[in-house]
């Protein structure tokens, strides 16, 4: 079985507390037996796949494999071509340089509800979106990478892994994928 599930801001990605006051994933009525696909910090939202099947895992998460994540995200200051073009051959963070991937500014604010509580507010700072297309999921790596090129990231939202979106599916809700829905995950290759 596999499933999508919209995670919230302030959610753990894991079924156990880690003595903070976010959430968990055992509030949200999964099948037994699932477990988090990878992960998403709590400070970040978006798709979260959950399986019971144990082989999904490397499947998914291998950089050698390519496979896509893309996240959208709500950065201080508009990026520049060329601070944009700087996070595409990949950035160094603790030591270590991203891969390549794809960055582009968004032309609309993406249809997200606003987050609660919401982003910090700076009248003279302006904001931007900002989508990224990874093949790797370092820790915090989005976040470590906008602030490397000078904009840090406010709000973060994962969209999509492999060809599969996140769609209209409401925030603290999930569903079991199909079997199309499914061939959309594995479909991946950054291109």
């Amino acid at each position: 079985m596999l499933i999508a599930f919209h995670k919230p801001y302030r959610t753990l990605s894991q079924f156990t507390s880690d003595g903070s006051r976010h959430r968990t994933l055992a509030e949200f009525g999964f099948p037994k037996n699932v477990y988090p696909l990878g992960r998403l910090d709590a400070d970040s939202e978006g798709l979260l796949l959950l399986s019971d099947e144990g082989h999904l895992n490397k499947k998914l998460l291998d950089p050698s494999a390519a496979h896509r994540r893309v996240y959208y995200a709500q950065v201080e200051r508009i990026p520049t071509p060329e601070a944009l073009a700087e996070l595409e051959r990949g950035v160094v963070i603790d030591g270590y340089k991203t891969l390549p991937c794809r960055a582009f500014l968004l032309t609309e604010e993406p249809p997200f509800p606003p987050r609660v509580p919401p982003i910090r507010y700076r009248r003279t700072v302006p904001t931007a979106w900002i989508a990224l297309e990874l093949v790797e999921g370092k820790n915090r790596q989005v976040r470590r990478m906008t602030a490397a090129i000078g904009h840090p990231t406010l709000r973060l939202i994962r969209v999509q892994i492999g060809d599969f979106s996140l769609g209209n599916l409401p925030v603290g809700k999930w569903k079991v994928l199909s079997q199309h829905e499914r061939r959309l995950v594995f479909s991946s290759a950054l291109q």
